[in-house]
């Protein structure tokens, strides 16, 4: 059996090295024991806890919202409660695993450590008074507080408090945050930070991978990379390597995986999606082109649905879900993509710097002149929904390019040239719309509509007419009792009106952009394979004014924060508890307190906002006061003046104006802007008009008396959440690798590190959490009869037949693995990080030696001489069943020789007996005739002689005269027999011969009916012939006679052969009449010849006909070319 040692199991080389320093200084001073550094596991991917389903209904119970059954510990003592490190610590408790050495359990032990670390120079963090962590060395100690040398030469006094231990510069950029020594928030920091600066990006902390934005870019992308991490050439943290995980564990385990991609605004999510779509349409593509249809919608969404922000120059305005289907084969067989509330208002309304949807700068400068002009179009500059934020361009970046690039994605995707053209024209109708303006009419602010081009270019563009998108704007209808009355809109009313209008359009066009995308990318009815979901969600949002869809977007990222929490934190420390393991609770910052504020009923944040948004004269500072008045107690809210409240997420503190939140939430379009729609001529704006209709059967009953069209319709907040709920559930339902994204600066400038910035980003995510989390539990678990089928063959003896637990630890103790390094629960072995791989190691070098031992030259040439064995036996064994086949074959030849002599014998002898019997019938009758010739001769003697003879000599005479007469008697009785069985052959022979005569009257029959059928087509033949040929007798001057020699050809040879036939059959009839023939067989012989003449007859009667038709045909030509040229001459 192969053997390792378990020292290089446990220990590094950095372990070892500390250890070697510690013995040297305990010659030196035996007092001072340096304290031991944890052991430094290996990373290794995590496997898939076991999930537990959420609440399939997204309602909310009266205690408190969606409530968990889990109950999870929370850290609300502060952020410095978490550093846990430090070296002032007072309380005294024991040493736990995980816990810093520094934590030790006497002030004896912890003045010990102090001085080590002073005499040793060794580095410590210490908090400056501005809240920055500081590299430093203590100098000396008085009391509670130490004197401190920093890096920078100066000298400051901190509690020791504020005190942290560092880790050795040797593991300084480390790629898993498990492997660092002393897991504190500034040695955490200090990492990232040290890898950031070296162009390094990508970290790990236990099964998550933390991103930061270069925000520039990086050569570690393409073919020869994701060929690397596909080939396992490369190990570092990497996207790549998140989805080669998500792709490996899909095809091994035939489960569902999802790629849950979070962070704030402009941390780089969206191009950290797009390359883990890349990866996967690089593996998983099989040359049918669906791999690249995926790539392309992805193209086609970032130019709809991105657009620039203060934080972020190519930020998602929208949440999406793209779930990538793939076959048995692991090949990508199609994908479907889910959308999430479209930021709409970006459509009329931006901030200062910031853009609108990169789709409308890149038409206004990639258009083509002919497009342009169909359009209507001129540059951005010249549109107010564009212009109204100052920023027309982003740095570096080619906007007629990326349409160029749009088009390519439109044509790959399956949009026809004409759906384009559609698509481009609400875009231009869209921009046109914000051009128009209004003229107030009288002191009550009422308007009119400016006449100008943009009207006119704008009804154009959407197929109606000026007049009623003028009215359309300007105007409404209520319903007053039976009286319909039409009232003027003020300049805000008509200003809302228009927005909405392009809002509207903008959002359906969006919709129907990602139909058309699911119906190219659809699976089928049929998928047998599995998927991998990548999530790409708008990032926690948090500007100097935030409104209705930045409070959406952080509900889904508070939602988005608890299923982490879930599967990261409290899945993770249930399963040891619930399976017996000695497990520590880690503390955690759980957001289920937000979550009730939002979902709560009926007090909470969205029962309310639709509570309010029912009653029409409800206003925004109605609705402000109203949460005051019912969330100030919560501890997560806090209600502002001027109708501003601020929510404490878990991100931080956002405060929020309620400006147009019931109007958003509303989502509702007046009935006048329905029908204008539904009668333009443009066929997007019907179909969009015709799916706001469709929900409601009678459009009319909603008008009434407020006018507006869509109060039947959920609010967009209650859809949002529902929408959202489906999404947790699906991402239930699959396993789930997290990527946090984060933002290492404010300004987007690259090689810039704000550490403030990054720690806060840090602690929203919980990193720190689940690095401790995955040092100090068992990433790796498996049940024991999972364990013992895959290791069991590793031990010598059979130990199939005993307990899958008894087969499990001795396993482990085979193989020296140490009880702190594992633990052993009720149904499954929990490792800690890098043992599994031991094992693994192990199992792969006993099959690898097995694998060597079966490809090892001894054993080829085994193989090759059983081979050489097996065709040598295949020719003796062919040999010898030739030989029996031979002998098997003379056997039966001589049998059949045999069985035909007999059958001759007898024959010859039956052949005899017939001629003996006529040779003796004819011996017979002469002899008769002969005897009785002599006998009336002899009787005439006899009778003389007897009367001469005396008396005495007559009895004797009599006596023998009287035996002649027996003997006679009995020859004749014979002699009757055999003429009973002759007249019983005769009899036979009669019987067979009427048979035949029978079989030859049919034959005869069958013989005249086909000769008559031949005559009669031969007579019609010729009829149809000489029809033919007499009409065009005129102008034919001997030409008939050559026409129908062929025919009379025929006609002769037929006479000939017929009358040939008919001889044949004759002599056959007359023949049959003697015994030594065999007239069936000679009537079977004609008939075939009969047969073979007529088809030779028939093919060349056809050819005649042919040679005539085409005769004809020319001298018709002829004729015809005759009478053309006479006219020319003419």
């Amino acid at each position: 059996m192969l053997s390792f040692s378990t020292n290089s199991m446990v220990r590094s080389s950095l372990e070892d090295m500390l250890e070697s320093i510690r013995q040297r200084d305990e010659i030196k001073t035996p007092k001072d024991m340096p304290p031991v550094l944890p052991p430094r596991p290996a990373s290794r991917a995590r496997l898939p806890s076991i999930k537990r389903p959420l609440p399939m209904s997204s309602e909310v119970d009266e205690n408190g919202g969606a409530e968990s059954s889990l109950n999870c510990s929370v850290n609300k003592e502060g952020r410095k409660e978490q550093r846990g490190n430090s070296f002032g610590a007072k309380r005294v408790k024991e040493k736990e695993p995980g816990d810093s050495p520094y934590i030790v359990a006497s002030k004896e032990k912890e003045k010990d450590n102090v001085g080590y670390f002073i005499e040793k120079k060794l580095c410590v963090w210490c908090c400056l008074r501005n809240g920055l962590w500081e590299t430093g060395q203590i100098k000396s100690t008085s009391g509670e507080n130490a004197l401190v040398l920093l890096s920078d030469g100066s000298v400051v006094t901190v509690p020791r408090q504020e005190l942290l231990p560092a880790n050795p510069e040797i593991l300084d950029g480390v790629d898993d945050l498990v492997q660092l020594s002393y897991l504190n928030e500034p040695s955490v920091l200090h990492n990232l930070q040290y890898r950031y600066l070296q162009d390094i990006i990508y970290s790990k902390a236990g099964p998550v991978l933390v991103a930061f934005n270069p925000f520039k870019d990086l050569q570690i992308y393409g073919n020869d990379f994701i060929n690397a991490y596909r080939k396992n050439l490369l190990d570092s943290p990497h996207v790549y390597s998140v989805a080669d995980t998500a792709y490996n564990a899909m095809m091994t385990d035939q489960v569902n995986q999802s790629i849950i991609i979070s962070g704030e605004s402009g941390s780089g999510k969206t191009e950290t999606a797009k390359t883990a779509t890349q990866y996967l349409a690089a593996v998983g593509g099989g040359g049918g082109g669906i791999e690249s249809k995926v790539l392309q919608a992805s193209c086609i969404l970032e130019a709809f649905g991105n657009a620039r922000t203060e934080r972020n120059e190519n930020s998602s305005r929208f949440g999406k879900l793209t779930e990538i289907h793939f076959s048995e084969s692991g090949q990508i067989c199609g994908a479907k993509i889910q959308t999430f509330l479209l930021e709409k208002s970006r459509v009329v309304q931006l901030a200062h710097g910031e853009r609108s949807y990169h789709v409308f700068y890149q038409l206004c400068s990639g258009a083509s002149s002919g497009l342009r002009g169909r359009l209507r179009l001129k540059g951005a500059s010249d549109y107010n929904y564009l212009n109204q934020s100052g920023c027309l361009e982003i740095h570096n970046i080619d906007d007629a390019q990326k349409f160029h690039n749009l088009t390519e994605a439109l044509n790959t995707i399956k949009i026809c040239k004409e759906d384009q053209e559609h698509i481009f024209e609400v875009l231009a109708a869209v921009l046109w719309l914000g051009n128009i303006s209004f003229l107030v009419m009288d002191n009550q602010n009422h308007i009119k509509v400016a006449p100008g081009e943009a009207v006119t270019n704008a009804a154009t563009l959407m197929g109606c007419s000026e007049q009623d998108l003028v009215l359309a704007l300007s105007t409404r209808k209520l319903q007053s009792g039976e009286d319909e009355v039409t009232i003027r809109l003020t300049l805000e009313e008509a200003i809302d009106a228009r927005d909405g209008l392009a809002s509207f359009m903008y959002a359906s066009l969006f919709d129907w952009l990602i139909e058309e995308i699911n119906l190219s990318l659809s699976v089928g009815k049929h998928n047998p394979g599995c998927s991998i979901s990548i999530l790409d969600i708008y990032g926690f949002d948090s500007f100097k004014k935030n409104g209705f869809e930045h409070l959406c977007i952080n509900y889904a990222n508070e939602r988005l924060q608890q299923h982490f929490n879930r599967h990261l934190f409290k899945l993770e420390q249930e399963d040891y508890e619930l399976d017996g393991i000695d497990w520590k609770k880690v503390d955690f910052e759980d957001n289920q307190d937000s979550l009730y504020l939002f979902e709560k009923k009926p007090n909470g944040l969205i029962s309310l906002l639709d509570e309010e948004s029912n009653f029409s004269k409800a206003t925004d500072l109605t609705f402000a006061t109203k949460l005051k008045q019912h969330l100030n107690a919560k501890h997560c809210f806090r209600g502002g003046t001027g109708g501003t409240f601020s929510v404490h997420h878990y991100a931080g503190e956002v405060v929020y104006d309620t400006g147009k939140f019931l109007e958003k939430n509303r989502d509702q379009l007046h009935f006048e802007t329905i029908q204008l729609l539904s009668s333009c001529t443009s066929r997007p704006l019907q179909y969009f008009a015709s799916t706001l209709l469709k929900p409601s059967q009678d459009p009319e009953s909603t008008l009434m008396e407020t006018g507006m069209f869509g109060c039947h319709k959920p609010s967009v907040f209650t859809k949002f959440k529902g929408e959202l709920f489906k999404l947790m559930q699906h991402l239930e339902s699959t396993t789930p690798h997290f990527i946090r994204c984060i933002r290492p600066n404010d300004k987007q400038i690259p090689g810039v590190f704000e550490k403030d910035l990054a720690l806060k980003q840090l602690r929203c995510c919980g990193i720190l959490e689940v690095a401790r989390i995955s040092r100090n539990g068992y990433p790796t678990r498996m049940t024991h009869h999972e364990f013992t089928r895959r290791y069991g063959f590793l031990l010598s003896e059979d130990m199939s037949s005993q307990d899958p637990l008894y087969t499990s630890i001795a396993i482990l103790q085979k193989f020296g693995i140490l009880p702190e390094m594992y633990q052993v629960g009720y149904t499954k072995l929990y490792f800690r990080a890098g043992q599994i791989g031991t094992l693994e190691d192990v199992r792969k070098s006993v099959l690898q030696g097995t694998m060597e031992v079966q490809n090892s030259p001894a054993r080829q040439d085994l193989h090759e001489l059983k081979d050489v064995v097996v065709t040598l036996q295949s020719y003796v064994r062919g040999e010898i069943a030739r030989k029996e086949y031979t002998a098997l074959l003379k056997l039966k030849n001589q049998a059949t020789c045999e069985k035909f002599n007999e059958q001759m014998t007898a024959v010859v002898q039956l052949q005899s007996v017939i001629r003996g019997w006529f040779a003796r019938k004819q011996f017979s009758h002469l002899q008769n005739s002969k005897q009785l010739s002599v006998s009336k001769l002899r009787s005439r003697r006899s009778a003389s002689e007897v009367k001469d003879l005396p008396p005495e000599m007559l009895p004797s005479i009599v006596d023998e005269l009287q035996q002649r007469v027996s003997m006679a008697e009995a020859a004749l009785g014979h002699k009757e027999k055999e003429n009973a069985a002759l007249k019983e052959q005769v009899q036979q022979y009669k019987t067979r011969w009427a048979e035949f005569e029978t079989k030859m009257k049919s034959m005869e029959e069958t013989w005249e009916k086909q000769m008559t059928s031949l005559q009669m087509n031969l007579a019609a033949a010729e009829k149809s012939l000489v029809a033919e040929s007499t009409t065009g007798q005129a102008g034919r001057v001997g030409g008939t006679n050559g026409g129908l020699n062929p025919v009379s050809h025929l006609a002769q040879e037929f006479e000939q052969r017929k009358q040939a036939f008919d001889d044949e059959a004759k002599t056959i009839v007359k023949s049959s009449h003697s015994f030594s023939l065999n007239p069936l067989e000679d009537f079977r012989r004609l008939k075939r010849k009969f047969k073979a003449w007529k088809k030779d007859y028939k093919a060349r009667l056809r050819e005649a006909k042919s040679k005539i038709h085409v005769c004809d045909a020319d001298k018709h030509r002829r004729k015809w070319w005759g009478k053309k040229n006479k006219k020319s001459k003419m």
